[in-house]
């Protein structure tokens, strides 16, 4: 019977594999990991609770890549390489092929990024989901290569990675805001359900961009956490955005399906998105390019950092945008 399958059980069968990297894996009280010489460790944490950050019917393979993937995405944004994880998970009752499904998906990506499962706990209870992961980022002559939220300065030129906008309007469907043929649903709700983390190119800009996150709520609300720790403002050319964000990431929007309210809306404060915004001075656009290029991850340039503080949004005219673009605030 699956209720007979106990927790040490279900952890042997669906999440326990031999250590490769790390010194001592799943098994112990605690993980051993051996960072390699002339690297920092890059940790981060995230949590997904069923009702706040997926549906209930969500597929458990799209579920367990997201669960990882917005770990990942945090060190792509440090510029870190992905080392190890553990998971805490909470389940509500053993369901064999549901767990099947979920691990499928969680090591999938955990293998294609060389990261590898090393500990964590089971419990019982609604359905809940906390990652922690572990990367390495180089010291050089004694300065780490970590990128980090401060180092904004004004002139800097202000870029995103990707497309933004998809997981917005995947969720204003299901949730029964927009109609969408079945294609572009599709389209969308695998960008919501599968995000990709951007470790390639977070390890392409490390001496490149002066600084850099990953935007998991919203474009403008993560992009002030640059300008205050940088203690820097900003302008962003939103016709930019919506040509060469939107329109890319939405065929929705040449067919007249979406409004540019809403495609304002959902480019700068959908949220995730798990794409880089990062800043890099001027000199540096050719490096710039040039570490897309060797990532394959498109950048758009959107914007300039400031040194009179605040967020200023511009229309195709240069006129100055007002409206409120609230990014998501789990206590909001």
């Amino acid at each position: 019977m699956l209720a007979a399958m106990g927790e040490f059980d279900l952890i042997a069968r669906y999440f326990t594999r031999p250590a490769t990297r790390a010194v001592l894996g799943v098994g112990d009280d605690c993980a051993l990991l051996q960072p390699a010489p002339g690297t920092q460790l890059a940790i981060s944490s995230d949590m997904l609770v069923e009702g706040r950050h997926f549906f209930a019917d969500v597929d458990p393979a799209a579920l367990g890549h997201k669960a990882l993937a917005v770990n990942l995405s945090d060190l792509a944004a440090c510029g870190a390489t992905p080392l190890a994880f553990t998971l805490a998970l909470a389940l509500p009752r053993v369901d064999e092929p549901w767990l099947e499904a979920f691990s499928r998906g969680l090591l999938a990506l955990a293998d294609a990024h060389g990261c590898e499962l090393v500990g964590g706990d089971t419990t019982q209870g609604p359905l809940n989901i906390c990652i922690t992961v572990f990367g390495e980022v180089p010291v050089v002559n004694g300065k780490s290569q970590a990128l980090l939220r401060s180092g904004a300065r004004a002139g800097d030129d202000i870029y995103v990675s990707g497309t933004l906008g998809d997981a917005r309007l995947a969720l204003e469907a299901l949730r029964g805001g927009i109609a969408l043929p079945a294609d572009l649903l599709a389209q969308a709700r695998g960008r919501l359900e599968r995000p990709t983390p951007r470790i390639a190119l977070g390890q392409a800009l490390r001496g490149v961009a002066s600084a850099a996150l990953d935007i998991s709520d919203g474009l403008l609300g993560d992009l002030r956490h640059i300008l205050k720790a940088s203690g820097a403002g900003a302008t962003l050319d939103t016709s930019i955005a919506i040509e060469l964000i939107a329109s890319r990431a939405h065929p929705a929007c040449a067919k007249g399906l979406i409004s540019l309210k809403n495609q304002l809306d959902y480019v700068l404060a959908g949220g995730d998105d798990y794409e880089l915004a990062f800043t890099a001075p001027v000199s540096a656009r050719e490096a710039v390019l040039a570490a897309a290029r060797q990532a394959g991850t498109p950048v758009t340039r959107i914007g300039r950092i400031d040194a009179e503080p605040g967020l200023r949004l511009l229309d195709a005219r240069g006129q100055r945008l007002t409206g409120d673009f609230s990014s998501f605030d789990h206590f909001a």
